[in-house]
């Protein structure tokens, strides 16, 4: 049997850690591969990891045809769309898979658009029949939903793809630090955001928090009392800033506490 292995397929899917490579290795050696690889013709499209172990202690393995697959894009569909459903993909996997999919589907639609267009045109003296309506472009909310993330979680791991430095990236990747955290450390130059990571968890979240913190609005100047002002109006004018102040106080505050408990329920997770 000849089974070819493409590198761009194998690299299409974020690798195993070695801690799950090792719990796998150890699943087949005592159960043997009892799920089959997926071929595209003589092209390992599932099961990689599993073929590089069978391969290495000589373990016995099936392989299955998947003849849906007409392109390399419906491969790589396939791929997400199986990955998608497996419990152990994380929130930031699961959101880079889900824009993936966006990308191809919109490309999709984009080409079926500009050929449904010109058939149109060729069409137009014909008297032909109105052409069938396209699928709907997804949204963010469809992609979210692919995700099982918020709309808000979608646009934070986008942010992190756009701007995130390298080892900003790993660190996401590897649980060291939350979505949320990610997408604020993104903010600052690729510089600082290495510095932060080489920090650690601590000075990772030190640096979320600044950035969040930056992001307050300013105090405005209070305006002083009128030249002519009476006793009173002064005595007014002085309460009045003193319940800005502690409003501003209070929001901050709030603020602090919802920075807080953000901190603590990473914390608890095991994440920044």
């Amino acid at each position: 049997m000849t089974i070819i292995i493409n590198e761009d397929l194998r690299a299409y899917i974020d690798p195993l850690t070695n801690d799950e490579f090792a719990a796998l290795e150890r699943s087949l050696l005592s159960e043997g591969c009892r799920d089959a690889l997926v071929l595209w013709g003589d092209i390992l499209v599932d099961g990689h990891n599993r073929y590089s172990i069978c391969q290495k202690h000589g373990i016995p393995f099936n392989t299955t045809q998947n003849h849906s697959f007409q392109s390399m894009e419906d491969v790589h569909l396939w791929m997400i769309d199986n990955h998608l459903g497996r419990r152990s993909v994380s929130d930031f996997q699961r959101g880079v898979l889900a824009l993936r999919k966006k990308e191809i589907i919109s490309a999709r639609l984009a080409q079926a658009q500009a050929r449904r267009a010109s058939a149109e045109l060729a069409d137009a003296g014909a008297g032909a029949g109105a052409a069938p309506e396209a699928e709907p472009p997804w949204t963010r909310e469809l992609v979210a939903r692919a995700a099982r993330v918020s709309s808000a979680t979608l646009g934070q791991i986008e942010k992190i793809q756009k701007t995130a430095a390298p080892e900003l990236v790993d660190a996401v990747k590897s649980g060291v630090i939350s979505i949320n955290a990610a997408a604020a450390v993104a903010s600052l130059p690729s510089e600082k955001q290495a510095a932060a990571v080489a920090g650690g968890r601590k000075e990772l979240r030190q640096a979320a928090r600044q950035v969040r913190e930056a992001r307050l609005p300013l105090r405005p100047e209070p305006e002083a009392p009128p030249s002519d002002a009476t006793p009173d109006q002064i005595r007014i004018h002085r309460l009045t800033l003193l319940v800005a102040e502690l409003t501003e106080e209070r929001d901050h505050l709030k603020k602090k506490v919802q920075h807080l408990t953000i901190a603590l329920a990473e914390a608890r997770g095991g994440t920044a």
